[in-house]
C-alpha cells in the first residue's frame, strides 16, 4: 500500500503504536523489527487486543484485510509521518543539543502551552521512530509543536528534520557525549549542526545561545538570516543573569529594547540551566507571549524526570541528575553544587557511557575535577572510575558495592550530588539517602 491509502487510513483511525502492550481500541499496529524481535509476529495478537489495522512487511502474516502489507514497515511508518507533517499549517520547533535538550523541550512546552495548543515530544521519544510517533500525535487542534531530536551518529538530526520538517529550532549546546558513534567532538558538532543547515536551507527562524563559542562559530558559518539571540551578555536580544542557586534557581531576565528587569523564582537546580531558561523566554517572546506568562510558566515547571530535580529525603537534600551523563554534563554540575551553599556536601558520581577512546581520559578529568571541591564525601562508582581510584575518595566498582557501603557508614544532612549515565541504575540509591 502506497502512503497516500495509508494516510486516508490513518485519518480515520489516527490512534499509532508499535507496542502491543499499548494498543487501545481502534489504533494501528505498526510491527517494527528489532535485534532480537520481529513485529509481524505479533500483527494477529495486535487484532485481537483491538487494533483496528495491522501494517506488516511479510506476507506471510497477512490474513486478511486488516493486514496492511508495505515493503518496509520502518519506511512506512516515517513516510506516513512526513505526509501528515506536510498537512500541518504550524510552527514546528526543533530542539537538539548534546545537554540540557529534554529539560528545554520541557520549559519551551510549559511557556508555549500558556497561549497556544502546544504539542511537544513526549518523554524521549527523539530519534527515528520516536520522531516519527510524536508527528502522528499531533491533531488539528494543536498550534505550535515542539520536536524533540537526538542523534548518536553522523547525519541524524538531518534524516530527523527532513521527517519534522522544523520552521524553528535551537541547539542547547555541544560537548562530548556518544563520541563512539560521533568519532569525535567535531563529529558532535557536525551532526548538531545539520539542524542549522535545514534551517539555512529553509528559511527557518534559529534561537541561539549568543555566549556560546561552539554554537557561534556553528552559526556564522550558515548565516542564518531570521536568529534570535539569548545569554548573559548585553549584545544578546535576550539578557539573563543567575541570581541564586541555593539548590533552587533565582534568575533574572530584560531584552536589548526594555530596560525592566523580570525575576524568576524556579523549580529547577543547576546553574546551567539557567541557558534553558533563557531559550524558552527567547521562543516565547517570539511567538508574542507575555512576560508575565512566559515567568508563570518558568515557574510552575517542575521537574520530575531525574534531570537536575531536587529531592528532599529524611536525610538529604538530593540532586537527582541521573537521567544520563557525559563529560560536559558531568563537570557542569560539579560546577553547580561548587556554588550551592550547603554546610555539608557529597558527591555520588557514576560511570559515563559511550564515550569511545575518550573514556579513560574523560573520567580521569572528572576525578581530577573532584579532588579540589569541598565535599564531605566523594563517591565513585563504576568500572570506569574504579581505574583512578586513589585515596582521595570512595571508589565502587558496582553500584550494589556503593549501596552496601552507604548503608554502613550513611550521609546525614547533606546536600548530595547523585550524577551517572542511566545505565549505572543510581535510583536505587535513592532510598538509603
Amino acid at each position: 500500500m502506497d502512503i497516500q491509502s495509508l494516510y486516508q487510513i490513518y485519518k480515520q483511525y489516527p490512534n499509532i503504536t508499535t507496542d502491543t502492550r499499548k494498543i487501545e481500541k481502534d489504533s494501528i499496529f505498526f510491527a517494527l523489527k528489532g535485534a532480537n524481535f520481529n513485529g509481524n509476529t505479533f500483527a494477529e495478537q495486535a487484532l485481537e487486543i483491538g487494533a483496528r489495522y495491522v501494517v506488516i512487511d511479510e506476507e506471510i502474516y497477512k490474513k486478511g484485510e486488516q493486514y496492511i502489507l508495505v515493503e518496509d514497515v520502518l519506511t512506512a511508518l516515517q513516510g506516513l509521518a512526513n505526509h501528515h507533517r506536510k498537512q500541518l499549517n504550524i510552527p514546528v520547533i526543533g530542539v537538539t543539543g548534546t545537554n540540557g535538550k529534554t529539560t528545554t523541550k520541557e520549559l519551551l512546552y510549559s511557556v508555549v502551552s500558556q497561549k497556544y495548543n502546544t504539542y511537544a515530544t513526549k518523554g524521549n521519544l527523539n530519534n527515528h521512530i520516536g520522531v516519527p510517533l510524536t508527528l502522528l500525535a499531533i491533531d488539528a487542534t494543536v498550534e505550535v509543536a515542539i520536536i524533540e531530536m537526538g542523534a548518536n551518529h553522523l547525519g541524524e538530526i538531518a534524516f530527523l528534520c527532513a521527517i519534522a520538517e522544523p520552521t524553528h529550532g535551537l541547539i542547547s549546546n555541544v560537548g562530548k557525549a556518544h563520541l563512539e558513534g560521533f568519532g569525535s567532538f567535531e563529529g558532535v558538532k557536525k551532526t548538531k549542526g545539520e539542524l542549522y543547515d535545514w534551517l539555512q536551507d529553509h528559511q527557518g527562524t534559529l534561537f541561539l545561545q549568543g555566549d556560546n563559542p561552539h554554537l557561534g562559530e556553528m552559526a556564522a558559518a550558515r548565516q542564518i538570516a531570521k536568529t534570535v539571540t539569548y545569554g548573559f551578555s548585553e549584545s544578546n536580544d535576550i539578557i539573563g543573569k543567575l541570581m541564586k542557586a541555593n539548590p533552587l534557581l533565582q534568575i533574572s531576565w530584560k531584552t536589548k529594547e526594555d530596560p525592566q528587569t523580570y525575576v524568576i523564582d524556579t523549580q529547577l537546580t543547576g546553574s546551567y540551566n539557567t541557558e534553558n531558561f533563557l531559550a524558552a523566554i527567547a521562543v516565547g517572546l517570539h511567538f508574542n507571549i507575555s512576560p508575565q506568562e512566559i515567568n508563570s510558566g518558568i515557574e510552575g515547571y517542575t521537574p520530575t524526570n531525574n534531570r537536575s530535580q531536587i529531592m528532599k529525603t529524611a536525610q538529604n537534600t538530593v540532586i537527582c541528575d541521573y537521567y544520563n551523563a557525559n563529560a560536559t554534563s558531568m563537570a557542569a554540575a560539579l560546577d553547580n553544587i561548587r556554588i550551592i551553599e550547603a554546610d555539608k556536601k557529597a558527591v555520588i558520581l557514576g560511570d559515563m557511557f559511550e564515550l569511545g577512546a575518550e573514556s579513560f581520559d574523560e573520567h580521569r578529568k572528572i576525578v581530577d575535577n573532584v579532588k579540589s571541591m569541598f565535599a564531605d564525601r566523594k563517591i565513585f562508582v563504576g568500572k570506569a572510575f574504579f581505574e583512578h581510584r586513589n585515596d582521595d575518595a570512595e571508589f565502587y566498582e558496582t553500584t550494589i558495592e556503593a549501596k552496601t557501603a552507604l548503608q554502613e557508614k550513611p550521609i546525614i544532612g547533606a546536600t548530595i550530588l547523585l550524577k551517572a549515565s542511566r545505565g549505572m541504575a543510581f535510583e536505587n540509591l535513592i532510598d538509603i539517602l
